[in-house]
């Protein structure tokens, strides 16, 4: 349940001055004190509306720490001319007063929520383009970006998630209502959040891209191209998968790292693979869609199942053989028209 709160006037320097600045600000939400970091690049005019990202720390951080050591996004947001925020989660004492987003039963805490009153707050504040909301986040961060796509969709664009796992059942009420480009960035050696968890515990990565790619409808296969290997001496090498062509022309993204661990990818991070700086893949790719998806996307070409009414002929599994709806079980849908889609009912 949505939850009440009173918001904290926001400090003057953020109200009256405009320029390049970086600014801590408090919002008292749900009884708590919550605390947020600003950038403002210069070129921001309260005349035009402007893209925001909010970057999600992982857990046991800290939104400072995020900012200047890991996922430091001021300089793109000089160049492209977006607002930059960083939240910082409250300590969790179901796990130790580690400052988680999602945290630990028993708890009926609800980050999603005060990301809301976020996004409520800045748009009083500033001239904030409110089809053009991003999201992305490290590890628990990165888990917590899936929920926010998810649980507060009509106010998140599209995601980015690095390092972040979904556990199992995470995606069971998932309320999607337009089109959602997402981007995973993940290592094959991860290991905190395994690509493939021998546990149990979470979905494979590719379970994930599979519900996002079916949720949006894209192609059934992923077009697969080789990262160049610019840094030999990393240990690792990227592969990027692209699931194309779905509702309002958006993809779903894998950058799939390979012998990858546990990491941001940047030049800040040179124990991480530098073939590539997540800053960079995140901030190009969410950036080309609004709430509607591929922002200028020529809709004639695009099969959109929202609007096509088609009669399903066939339920298929992998093999082409007759087959029924199972939990967790990929299946091909075969239209009248010829085409086919893939879904898988995760639960």
């Amino acid at each position: 349940m949505k939850k009440f709160y009173l918001i904290i006037i926001i400090s003057l320097a953020s109200f009256f001055a405009f320029g390049q600045q970086l600014t801590t600000e408090n919002i008292l939400y749900d009884g708590n004190n919550r605390q947020y970091l600003v950038y403002v690049p210069q070129s921001y005019s309260s005349s035009s509306p402007t893209p925001i990202l909010f970057a999600f720390h992982g857990g046991s951080g800290y939104a400072n720490d995020f900012m200047n050591y890991e996922a430091d996004f001021r300089s793109i947001a000089d160049t492209a001319g977006f607002i930059l925020v960083y939240p910082q989660a409250l300590e969790d004492p179901n796990d130790g007063g580690s400052t988680n987003w999602l945290h630990k039963e028993p708890t009926d805490h609800k980050d999603e929520f005060f990301v809301e009153t976020l996004i409520d707050t800045l748009s009083s504040v500033y001239n904030i383009d409110n089809s053009r909301v991003y999201a992305c986040g490290y590890s628990l961060g990165g888990m917590f970006s899936y929920t926010l796509a998810c649980s507060i969709n009509d106010k998140i664009a599209a995601i980015g998630s690095v390092a972040g796992a979904c556990f199992y059942g995470a995606f069971a009420n998932c309320n999607i209502n337009h089109p959602t480009a997402v981007l995973t960035i993940n290592g094959t050696d991860d290991g905190i959040h395994p690509y493939n968890d021998p546990n149990g515990w979470y979905f494979p990565v590719t379970a994930i891209d599979s519900f996002w790619a079916t949720s949006n409808n894209t192609d059934i296969t992923p077009i697969v191209t080789q990262v160049p290997d610019i840094n030999p001496t990393d240990g690792s090498t990227v592969e990027r998968y692209s699931w194309q062509n779905g509702n309002g022309c958006v993809s779903v993204e894998e950058l799939k790292i390979i012998n990858g661990g546990h990491d941001w990818p940047s030049p800040l991070n040179s124990w991480a693979n530098q073939d590539i700086n997540a800053n960079v893949e995140i901030w190009n790719f969410v950036s080309k869609y609004n709430t509607s998806g591929l922002i200028n996307c020529n809709t004639n070409s695009v099969n959109d199942m929202y609007t096509n009414e088609k009669k399903i002929i066939k339920v298929v599994d992998y093999l082409g053989r007759n087959s029924t709806v199972r939990p967790n079980i990929p299946y091909f849908i075969i239209y009248d028209d010829g085409t086919v889609k893939a879904k898988i009912n995760i639960q």
